[in-house]
């Protein structure tokens, strides 16, 4: 049965469970969510009340809920303290979203900085591989965002990240998160029918349909190949509404969750009006 999952990214000030209570008030489907501070290392221990108000609120709504890690995260880094911080948050990141019932935590796969850039997706996957090992029995998978290859960013080819997939042993716990701004960004025509079909033919040969987990849907304020990460409301930017519509009637993303991540205040005005506008696209 087809069913459209849209929904936005929610703060989790005043509590992870406010995320949803949140997302609900404007008929989300999906959220997504930080599990801790995003720009901090290590946060407090989620309270157990805390978790369990959590996971009653998305049974009791239904609310697809996943995560993305904190954007200080870099598994890449050639350098030493900010690589061994990275690993520390991440397995703390996982065990936070596996203890609410997390299906999956987005992941920037990272930047090689200074170093070859084979050399940072090697890094990576032999990274992920060790933190598998540590959460062994974990449901929780790692989605890696496509990126919009800004300096030594990895991730902006399927290529890449399919060398990465190809190198984690547990393939089971390894997916994709398609960032529409980020891969228009990155050279992946997805505005015209004929790039569309090419740029998924592109993923599903490189990658594979299969291991696609969730859309951030964004319009993007700079063009085609400009490898610059700039979101911008749905409609308002170079994508336009045709990629979105493509998207949201494309069967092959029936129950994939598709959020949005494009600037907002706090009463949410903008995510209520990039809703309704994406929801107008969908054919009946």
């Amino acid at each position: 049965m087809k069913k459209i999952l849209l929904g936005a990214h929610m703060s989790i000030a005043g509590g992870v469970d406010k995320a949803i209570d949140r997302g609900e008030s404007i008929g989300c489907k999906t959220i997504q969510i930080f599990v801790k501070n995003n720009n901090q290392w290590f946060g407090k221990p989620l309270p157990e009340d805390e978790i369990e108000r959590f996971k009653k609120l998305q049974k009791e709504t239904g609310i697809l809920v996943f995560a993305h890690t904190g954007y200080l995260v870099n598994l890449a880094s050639p350098k030493e303290n900010v690589y061994e911080n990275s690993i520390k948050s991440m397995l703390d990141e996982l065990e936070r979203a596996e203890k609410l019932g997390i299906p999956f935590i987005v992941l920037h796969p990272g930047s090689s900085l200074d170093t070859p850039k084979e050399e940072g997706i090697k890094k990576i996957a032999r990274t992920i591989n060790g933190l598998f090992e540590r959460i062994n029995g974990y449901k929780t998978k790692i989605a890696l965002e496509t990126t919009a290859g800004q300096g030594s960013s990895v991730g902006s080819k399927f290529s890449e990240i399919e060398e990465i997939i190809r190198l984690v042993d547990d393939k089971k716990r390894i997916g994709v998160c398609f960032d529409t701004c980020h891969s228009f960004a990155a050279g992946y025509d997805i505005k015209t029918k004929e790039g569309y079909k090419n740029t998924w033919k592109e993923f599903d040969r490189e990658i594979g349909i299969d291991k696609l987990l969730a859309f951030h849907i964004n319009d993007s304020k700079k063009g085609l190949n400009s490898h610059l990460d700039r979101h911008e409301h749905i409609g308002k930017g170079e994508l336009g509404l045709e990629p979105f519509r493509m998207i949201l009637n494309d069967k092959r993303f029936d129950n994939i969750p598709m959020c949005l991540e494009t600037p907002k205040g706090p009463e949410l005005e903008e995510d209520i009006i990039n809703l309704k506008i994406l929801e107008s696209l969908i054919k009946p």
